[in-house]
C-alpha cells in the first residue's frame, strides 16, 4: 500500500488567494503520514483535480485520500468534487479512494473568531459582530454558519451576533450593513468567514467604505487564514479520511 493525499482547494481569479491556499496546505503536509501529497484546484486555477489525481498515480499511489479545503458542506463538497472523482475513478479502477469532509462545525471555531476580533480591538459587552459567509443555496451550509454564530455568542461577552451572506442566501451582507448603520451601535466587528482573500473579501471592504461611520468603531477582521485552530481541524479531517474507520470515508465509485 502506498498512501497519497490529494488536497482540493477551491481556486480563485486572485493570484494571492491561490498562493495562500498552497501556503495553508504546506503547513499541513509535514504533519500527515503519507509519502505522496499533492495540491489541486476545483476551478479557476491549475492543476485540476484530474491532473492532481494522475500525479498521485504516477508517483505510485495505491490509495488516494481526497480532502476538500472547504469551510462548510455545500454543493462543491456534495456534488462538484465527487462528480470529478467519479469520472477519474473510472480510469483507475484499481485505486482505492477515500473522500474527506469539509471543516464544518466545531466548538473550537468560536475561539478562533474571538481571536480574530481581539486582534482588532478588545471585545466587550457593547460590541456586536457580523459573521459574513460566502453563501449557498444549500441550507445545510446556511444552518452550519448560523450554528457557528450561536457558538460565538455563547462563548464571548458580545452583545449580539448577526449572520449574513455575500451570495445565494439571505440575509444579504449589504442589507445587514445598512440596518446596522441605521442603529447607534458604537462597536462593530465584521468577520469574513473566508479562509483566504479574494473577490468576496474585496466586496466586503468596498461595502464598508460606502458609509460614513464617524466616531463609531467599525473593525473589519482579517479572513481566517492559517489560524492554528483551523489548521488543527483540517489536519483532523485529513487523518480521519486516511484512517477510514468503518469504511466511513470510502468513496463509492459511480455514485
Amino acid at each position: 500500500m502506498k498512501q497519497a493525499v490529494l488536497y482540493v482547494c477551491h481556486g480563485s481569479r486572485v493570484p494571492k488567494a491561490r498562493e495562500e491556499a498552497i501556503q495553508f496546505i504546506n503547513k499541513v503536509i509535514p504533519t500527515i503520514d503519507a509519502p505522496i501529497q499533492e495540491v489541486c484546484f476545483l476551478e479557476l486555477a491549475e492543476p485540476s483535480i484530474k491532473i492532481g489525481f494522475e500525479t498521485c498515480v504516477e508517483k505510485g499511489a495505491t490509495h488516494i485520500t481526497v480532502v476538500p479545503l472547504l469551510l462548510l458542506t455545500a454543493a462543491h463538497a456534495k456534488h462538484d468534487i465527487p462528480e470529478e472523482i467519479t469520472k477519474i475513478c473510472s480510469l483507475y479502477p484499481a485505486i482505492t479512494v477515500t473522500y474527506g469532509k469539509p471543516i464544518g462545525v466545531d466548538e473550537s471555531l468560536a475561539t478562533m473568531l474571538i481571536d480574530k476580533m481581539n486582534d482588532q480591538s478588545n471585545v466587550d459587552a457593547s460590541s456586536i459582530a457580523i459573521l459574513v459567509g460566502r453563501g449557498s443555496s444549500d441550507m445545510d451550509a446556511v444552518n452550519d454558519l448560523i450554528e457557528i454564530s450561536s457558538l460565538l455568542k455563547r462563548d464571548s461577552s458580545i452583545k449580539e451576533v448577526r449572520t449574513c451572506f455575500l451570495t445565494a442566501a439571505t440575509p444579504k451582507f449589504e442589507q445587514v450593513i445598512e440596518e446596522i448603520y441605521q442603529t447607534n451601535e458604537p462597536k462593530i466587528f465584521i468577520i469574513p468567514y473566508l479562509i483566504f482573500t479574494g473577490l468576496l473579501k474585496q466586496e466586503i471592504d468596498h461595502t464598508i467604505k460606502k458609509y460614513e461611520w464617524k466616531e463609531r468603531q467599525v473593525h473589519v477582521c482579517s479572513y481566517l487564514g492559517p489560524h492554528p485552530i483551523l489548521l488543527e481541524l483540517f489536519t483532523k479531517r485529513v487523518n480521519d479520511a486516511i484512517r477510514n474507520d468503518g469504511d466511513e470515508y470510502l468513496f463509492q465509485k459511480g455514485v
